[in-house]
């Protein structure tokens, strides 16, 4: 490692020995202490703010982000809140940009798997060790708010007051779009930021701040290194990356197992496969992650079994099972009857007759979605 980035900046007496700005490797030194992987800075506004505000807001107003209202959020002028970050903070001057690895040395959605086992997104499968040595769940927004937190105490040690707001996934910032600018990668035509020694599979966590960042810290960029490949692209089984660089959420996997609730269309079911929580196809065929350093976080390591997990063990839990199974984890988030729907799905796509008696049961389910889903499975194995 860089020498001049293993030393976290020291902490200030005095006012007058206090640093006049912020600098990339004085932040980067205190996030890799703080548990990230690597980490950016960013003066704001940013190049490419203007080009990135109009392209967010083109997506919004196309109907692209489907269901996810919170994105489409406006203020009193009818600006979208989450296109530039002038917007809801007039006061950022800087934004720290930090990632963290969730990779690991385990399967890939793409690898040969039994036909009745589902995929669960790799990002979910976090987990950590507790004092008494029982690994866990853990949630990465927990785990990143934490760190972040304590990234932002150093730097208040070091500058004294100024405003600051830390957010992992949950704020109105793009952060993606923060990360380009602040030189940790390039967006690929998958859409997702892809860092050229760590991959795409990252978390990204963001640090905005009234602090100026000193002048001689020019922007830094990295070049697109896509080039011709289009493998994402045809490897997506809905066609939701329909043009390199943008993403129709509404037929992307992710969004249906995850975001939207309520009955999927019988075309895009008949392409969800195996995936019940998430979908990790566009990452696993790049050649960028093929070649990814994998640098082990402890608080984000993969559980053994939601690696592959047999859809009849994940369907056979009840509300009270699933809610100690993910307890503290992601999956979460599709809940009880979400989850139920999506492993329905899987089961019609499996081709396994031996899944239609609890189907059957599932196609009187109170819940429109999950009844819609165990009838199409169903007549896809073939009951009239």
């Amino acid at each position: 490692m860089d020498p001049k980035f293993t030393n976290p900046i020291p902490s200030a007496s005095s006012a007058e020995s206090r640093s006049t700005g912020l600098t990339r490797s004085g932040v980067r030194a205190l996030a890799l202490e703080a548990g990230f992987a690597e980490a950016g800075l960013v003066a704001l506004p940013h190049t490419n703010d203007a080009r990135d505000a109009e392209r967010f807001t083109h997506w919004i107003r196309a109907g692209r982000g489907g269901t996810m209202n919170y994105l489409s959020r406006a203020n009193d002028a009818e600006e979208l809140v989450r296109a530039r970050v002038a917007t809801p903070f007039p006061w950022a001057r800087s934004a720290v940009v930090c990632l963290a690895n969730y990779n690991s040395a385990q399967p890939r959605s793409i690898d040969p798997a039994p036909a009745d086992a589902a995929w669960i997104a790799r990002y979910a499968w976090s987990s950590r060790m507790d004092a008494e040595g029982k690994r866990r769940p853990s949630d990465y927004h927990k785990v990143l708010l934490k760190r972040m937190k304590s990234l932002d105490a150093r730097l208040h040690d070091e500058f004294g007051a100024f405003e600051s707001r830390a957010y992992v996934d949950t704020g109105p910032v793009v952060e993606r779009s923060l990360a380009t600018a602040a030189g940790l990668g390039w967006t690929a035509k998958n859409t997702c930021l892809i860092h050229p020694k760590l991959g795409s599979f990252v978390f990204l966590a963001v640090l905005l701040t009234s602090l100026e960042v000193e002048a001689e810290q020019s922007a830094l960029t990295i070049r697109d290194h896509c080039g011709t490949c289009r493998r994402c692209l045809d490897a997506c089984p809905t066609n939701a990356l329909d043009t390199p660089n943008q993403m129709d959420a509404t037929r992307c996997i992710s969004y249906l197992t995850i975001e939207h609730r309520g009955p999927i269309e019988p075309e895009l079911m008949e392409s969800m496969g195996r995936q019940v929580f998430g979908c990790d196809i566009c990452q696993d065929v790049c050649p960028w992650n093929r070649k990814a350093s994998i640098v082990v976080d402890l608080e984000l390591e993969a559980r053994a079994e939601l690696v592959n997990p047999a859809l009849e063990e994940l369907a056979a839990l009840d509300e009270k099972a699933f809610e100690e199974k993910f307890n503290g984890s992601p999956v979460r988030r599709a809940g009880f009857v979400g989850m139920r729907r999506n492993i329905a799905i899987a089961m019609g796509n499996s081709g396994h007759r031996g899944f239609m008696s609890l189907l059957r049961s599932w196609s009187d389910a109170a819940d429109e979605g999950l009844r819609a889903a165990a009838g199409w499975a169903l007549e896809k194995l073939g009951e009239r």
